[in-house]
């Protein structure tokens, strides 16, 4: 069974940056694409971004592309969600996920496996 922890939330102030990291056990890493999805406050979950097992692929939502970036790295079982320029609107918690398809991943189904997820806070 895969297990995803993710850690790096915490409360920010606006504008500056903060790198969320998801591990993985459980499993074979590289076969599985893996993504970052939020839920805020009173909203549903959102898809945020997917890499490729290999790492060759990644599409970002248009809400983040330009400030966010995903990226992993295999030999650690980690994949990364580098946060640049934070907004308060990006108050959320974020979801670690996992799914066997790219294909699928990226427009927010096929997941097999999900963290627990990781509180962030972009407030003044």
């Amino acid at each position: 069974q895969v297990q995803l922890v993710e850690s790096g939330g915490g409360l920010v102030q606006p504008g500056v940056s903060m790198r969320l990291s998801c591990t993985a056990s459980g499993g074979t890493f590289s076969n599985y694409a893996m993504g970052w999805f939020r839920q805020a406050p009173g909203k549903e979950r959102e898809y945020v971004a997917a890499v490729s097992g290999t790492g060759d692929r990644s599409l970002h939502a248009a809400a983040v592309k330009g400030r966010f970036t995903i990226s992993r790295d295999n030999a650690m079982n980690t994949v990364y969600l580098q946060m640049d320029s934070l907004k308060p609107e990006d108050t959320a918690v974020y979801y670690c996920a996992a799914g066997l398809i790219y294909e699928t991943l990226i427009v927010g189904f096929g997941v097999d496996h999900w963290g627990k997820g990781t509180l962030v806070t972009v407030s003044s």
